[in-house]
């Protein structure tokens, strides 16, 4: 752990944000620009083995090459850090109103076609992969972690021996070992608007998970329809549960085109 004042390539740290499976994220700030605070993501020590240095040189570089106001922004990397900007409002979990955690939604999805039409596919679509900026304003939701995203062109014809999305928001067709693609994104996007809108993820629950958890998971993935929520929750209805079917489609060909068109429809259906 750096202490806060402590020196780390050109960065003076303030102190720590958030600790993950193999990095800490500090702020920080530029020793030239003392007033412009960034996020200082930073493997431990124990963790700069080749599999997690390349997560983070691919983490930057496939947000590195989009421009959206609501996908992180990326400034400077080294072999196992890397600043970016700073979120400051927390998790999108952290949002109380149902009006704005579809706000969020909406904004997440608009992310998502953009780096589609770029050819990314983010693999990693969860909860705490959005975060929020202070007041959900100016700029709201932000879509972060890249480190597993895959270029729709490079990975068109590779089979996939190795799921490294979180198993609660993670495709059947990934699962199955096929390549990702933008309906793969729309499904953990669906997973993540169940569990923000009815407070957990459609088949099962959040990380850690164990052994059998795993194996129901996966298979529900695999086989079980979507589950309904009309008359489970006094505020869902029957045209959530089919919007929400479509996207949870086991065929991603059956999903909705657009992350965008599947939240448009979600909120008209709530609102």
């Amino acid at each position: 752990m750096l202490e806060p004042g402590e020196r780390f390539a050109a960065y003076v740290v303030d102190g720590p944000v958030g600790h993950g499976g193999s990095a800490v994220v500090y702020r920080a700030h530029h020793e030239s620009e003392p007033q412009r605070a960034v996020a200082l993501k930073v493997l431990d020590d124990e963790h700069r083995q080749s599999t997690q240095i390349d997560r983070i040189r691919r983490e930057f570089e496939f947000a590195g090459r989009l421009r959206h106001p609501h996908i992180v922004t990326m400034y400077e990397r080294g072999t196992a850090w890397l600043a970016m900007e700073l979120i400051d409002g927390g998790r999108i979990t952290h949002l109380a109103a149902r009006t704005d955690r579809l706000t969020a939604l909406t904004e997440v999805a608009d992310a998502l076609d953009h780096a589609h039409r770029h050819g990314i596919v983010h693999c990693d679509v969860k909860p705490s992969n959005v975060l929020v900026r202070q007041g959900l304003s100016p700029g709201g939701a932000v879509l972060i972690d890249f480190g597993v995203a895959h270029s729709i062109a490079q990975d068109a014809h590779r089979r996939h021996t190795h799921v490294e999305a979180s198993l609660p928001y993670t495709a059947p067709e990934l699962l199955r070992g096929f390549a990702p693609s933008a309906a793969t994104d729309e499904y953990a996007l669906a997973c993540t608007a169940v569990e923000l809108l009815t407070g957990t993820p459609p088949f099962g629950p959040e990380e850690p998970l164990t052994a059998s958890t795993t194996t129901d998971l996966i298979d529900a993935h695999l086989n079980r329809p979507a589950p309904r929520f009309a008359g489970r929750h006094a505020d869902m209805n029957h045209a959530f549960d089919t919007i929400i079917a479509k996207s949870l489609a086991k065929d991603p060909d059956q999903r909705y085109p657009s992350c965008a068109e599947f939240v448009r429809r979600l909120t008209r259906a709530l609102t």
